[in-house]
């Protein structure tokens, strides 16, 4: 469900964040622990949205599935969960793109956007329907909207299409701190790939990468260049996370990412560049990239 939804009643037990939450001015939502819903976006058919039951606030209005967080529950888990219960949603057809997060101060409501990998059908699987479909992205903006959806989709849509990316000067990056890197670079750049493959899996602040939204998953392309080049050897530490690409430099580390963001611009990616090399800097600049110091790259994998 969405923003400030009405429930039946249960007819058994329910988890404690089954419950409203009350603002200080007694604006009360639902979702005692916050709530979170599924955006799922099929770059094919567009998007995955809930024509609302008359009985729930704002019924027969277009949303999109969700409702309460349980106890401990992370955000993104009761996305997941609430829109395989009322809508069949099965999580292994997705993958993680971003998460919005409209914050009242006392309640959150987090809205998780996930692009398909394989096709399926949602199923009406609860009363908290009238219909499910999938609606072109710009159709969207014709239906009735639930009031909380419709602020939230101008800021959303332009994200939908493409996933950003994140390029990673990997030596620049390691020789940002001095803790012995120097004397073994492989293993050095083996610790970078295992954070930046952490971070494949839980997201990285939306803000590193110039959006205006909470958590993003980027595709990363990290550069490695001389000794740092074996880092894989052995220990392909890339080869099972999701959105995370080795490039070895045949030559120079900065010509490789160079001609990395020149591939990826002209493909209209957004592409944001991690190094604090004022030269590459400029040359990355030049051809429509942004980029992130090294230190704020370290800062944002060590504090995910």
């Amino acid at each position: 469900m969405t923003v400030g939804d009405m429930r039946p009643p249960f007819n058994g037990p329910r988890d404690p964040g089954d419950a409203w939450a009350l603002g200080p001015d007694g604006t009360k939502m639902w979702g005692r622990f916050g709530s979170a819903g599924l955006l799922v976006v099929d770059r094919a058919r567009g998007v995955l949205l809930q024509h609302r039951a008359a009985w729930s606030h704002f019924g027969g209005t277009w949303g999109i599935p969700g409702g309460a967080r349980h106890q401990g529950e992370a955000a993104v888990d009761a996305a997941l969960r609430e829109s395989h219960e009322e809508a069949a949603v099965p999580a292994d057809a997705l993958e993680p793109l971003l998460t919005h997060v409209l914050d009242l101060g006392f309640w959150t409501y987090t809205t998780a956007v996930a692009w398909t990998v394989r096709p399926f059908e949602p199923q009406i699987t609860d009363a908290e329907s009238l219909e499910l479909a999938w609606v072109p992205v710009e159709e969207v903006g014709a239906l009735p909207l639930h009031p909380k959806f419709a602020e939230a989709w101008p800021g959303l849509k332009p994200l939908l299409g493409r996933r950003p990316a994140l390029v990673v000067d990997a030596a620049n990056v390691i020789g940002a701190r001095p803790d012995g890197w120097w004397r073994d670079r492989a293993g050095a750049a083996r610790r970078l790939l295992g954070a930046l493959a952490a971070a494949a899996e839980s997201g990285l602040p939306a803000g590193l990468l110039g959006l205006g939204v909470h958590t993003a998953w980027p595709h990363a392309v990290v550069v490695l260049e001389g000794q740092a080049k074996e880092a894989l050897a052995g220990n392909d530490l890339a080869g099972d996370a999701p959105r995370l690409e080795v490039a070895r430099a045949a030559g120079s580390g900065d010509d490789e990412i160079v001609e990395r963001v020149r591939a990826l611009r002209e493909g209209g990616t957004p592409v944001t560049v991690a190094t604090s090399d004022r030269a590459l800097r400029e040359r990355v600049a030049a051809l429509g990239a942004r980029s992130i110091g090294a230190g704020a790259l370290r800062e944002a994998l060590a504090h995910p």
